[in-house]
């Protein structure tokens, strides 16, 4: 044991000197593994890091949840020419599926619209994402508040003028006021502050901070149900432990029968689970990943091609100390062992310095941006694996090589 630990500080001590010695030589061959195993960590941090995001926004969404409307989230079988001509999910069909769907827990019905600009006094913020939607949906979101509340039945109903807020868009309106019981400008009209949500930060799925919530039926009552900028949506949220193929079933049904769709007709809207998004949200992370391993897979090649090179190089001008090692009484797997573990150093000391440099990136990205870029033990460990199975792989044919050597020849060559 004592052998082995005396032969990995003299690799690495002959590892460092090979560095020390040939600073450009070494330079450029691990500059291929360093480049690989940041390319890699790289890419698999940053997926990570979306990945955590995102369940971390889907949290608090059943994965249950169905968005009804006249889109897919993923891909169909039905024409684009065909899907154009659905129709619209319509408020009368929300209410109707609200009474006939008793494993239902909670609908509610909201309009997809284009960003407006917000008022108050003096100051506008613009590109604001509006957000009309009924009161349920609080229930199904599960929104939460700094300040005030959310628009209850009867403000829903009768589509009054009041609104809940972001907590951004609430900072760039009021500043230090309580913006609680304020009026804001929108559509031309003043609506009053009832709410301000915490603050959640940017994701996927729009920004509440910088959002409005309003009664859906203001919307309604101003542009009627067959405006062609607006995309209305029944969202659903099924009671738990059902079974949602059969709820799915049922919810169809319904639908076909209240829209007159004959017998052998497609259906003319679409029933989006929301784990299905989810499920696509993951093959596209697992996408990512795969490219990730792609390109670093090339720059892991060069550099492992860089890394024997110079081991090859290494074995010829240290072919006198071979000789004088093997004369000695230095057996074969000694010198294999000695080069191989000098090619495993050297490769983990760039990937090392790559994964530093990840690690260096991601502070300053988390500091910069409204992004929380994680670097993971996992990562970390998978890049000195890596690192250590190309030092190991690149370094065996110069190892067996160096310890093939006749000790005679090796002293000879060496003179």
């Amino acid at each position: 044991m004592l052998v082995y630990l005396r032969l990995l500080s003299e690799s690495f001590s002959f590892a460092m000197n090979a560095l020390r010695n040939n600073k450009l030589r070494t330079l450029l061959s691990l500059l291929g593994v360093t480049i690989g195993i940041f390319s890699i960590i790289a890419v698999l941090a940053a997926v990570d890091s979306l990945d955590q995001k995102i369940k971390k926004e889907l949290s608090s969404l059943d994965k249950n949840t169905i968005y009804l409307f006249n889109g897919s989230f993923g891909p169909s079988e039905v024409p684009r020419w065909k899907r154009d001509q659905f129709p619209n999910v319509t408020y009368t069909e929300y209410e109707y599926l609200k009474t006939s769907l008793p494993d239902a827990q909670e609908l509610a019905f909201q309009i997809f619209l284009s960003w407006e600009t917000v008022k108050y006094e003096e100051k506008s913020v613009s590109n604001v994402n509006v957000v009309p939607v009924s009161y349920e949906f609080i229930d199904i979101q599960g929104l939460e508040f700094t300040d005030g509340r959310f628009y209850n039945e009867s403000e829903s109903n009768s589509g009054a003028a009041v609104t809940v807020i972001g907590h951004e868009l609430a900072n760039s309106l009021f500043e230090n006021i309580d913006p609680i019981g304020k009026e804001i400008r929108l559509y031309g009209q003043c609506f009053t502050v009832i709410g301000v949500l915490k603050k959640q930060g940017a994701g996927m799925f729009g920004d509440d901070d910088t959002s409005a919530f309003i009664p859906v039926n203001f919307i309604r009552r101003m542009y009627g149900d067959n405006n062609g900028s607006m995309t209305p949506v029944i969202v659903i949220k099924p009671e738990k432990g059902i079974d949602m193929e059969a709820f799915k079933a049922d919810l169809k049904q319904k639908l076909r029968t209240f829209r007159g769709v004959k017998t052998g007709e497609i259906d003319n809207f679409f029933v989006n689970v929301f784990s299905g998004f989810t499920d696509l949200i993951d093959g596209v992370i697992g996408f990512m990943n795969l490219g990730g391993w792609v390109i670093a897979g090339f720059s892991l090649l060069v550099g492992g091609f860089g890394v024997a090179n110079i081991m090859f190089v290494s074995v010829k001008e240290r072919t006198n100390l071979i000789g004088i090692q093997k004369s000695l009484g230095a057996k074969n797997r000694f010198i294999l062992f000695q080069f191989l573990f000098e090619a495993v150093i050297l490769c983990l000391i760039g990937g090392l310095i790559g994964i530093f440099l990840v690690w260096i990136i991601a502070i300053t990205l988390t500091k910069l941006l409204d992004f929380e870029f994680v670097l993971s033990l996992s990562n970390i460990m998978l890049g000195s694996g890596l690192a250590i199975i190309i030092g190991l792989i690149a370094g065996i044919l110069p190892a067996i090589s160096a310890s093939k050597l006749d000790p005679v020849e090796a002293i000879r060559s060496g003179m």
